[in-house]
């Protein structure tokens, strides 16, 4: 199991976005206070859908008190300011992929003492940052697929129907 950190998250949909990714993807969810919400906001639910009851979600007053917590885990941080792509990085189930608040993104004291673990989404060089969910959502799926989709159905099926009945 892989685990999201959100470091003071600001916006509801896009916390409840990333609980649905993680919801899909049994993947723990981490969330650390200051939130910019509440937890019962309606944003924050509709963002969800029906998959809170399957995700795993747990909360802390501070970044140190998580690493306290889970002191002998890797934890990758994941920045416009990182010198390495998030795809040269050797996932192993049970990381921490940290992300930071949509505003600013991680303490830049935080980035500075863990430098050689911070992890940049290549994008165009004019453009600001990408949305926290879509960058949630491919670190997690780059580091899922490094480790073969583990534990995750890879096979879907289709509804066998007549095209003449389909075309009425």
């Amino acid at each position: 199991m892989f685990h999201i950190v959100l470091v003071e998250p600001e916006i509801p949909q896009n916390a409840g976005n990333i609980a649905r990714t993680c919801a899909a993807t049994g993947t723990h969810l981490h969330m650390i206070r200051p939130l910019g919400f509440e937890v019962t906001d309606k944003y924050l639910k509709r963002a969800g859908l029906d998959y809170w009851n399957l995700v795993q979600i747990s909360y802390y007053d501070s970044f140190a008190q998580l690493q306290e917590k889970y002191k002998d885990s890797r934890f990758f941080f994941f920045t416009t300011k990182g010198r390495h792509r998030h795809s040269d990085v050797a996932f192993q189930d049970g990381d921490f992929l940290v992300f930071g608040k949509e505003t600013r993104g991680l303490p830049e004291e935080l980035l500075m003492k863990n430098e050689a673990t911070c992890l940049r989404i290549p994008m165009f060089a004019d453009a600001r940052s990408l949305n926290l969910g879509n960058s949630v959502a491919i670190a997690l799926y780059e580091a899922l697929r490094q480790t073969d989709y583990s534990g995750l159905l890879e096979e879907g099926e289709l509804h066998h129907h007549k095209w003449s009945e389909i075309e009425k």
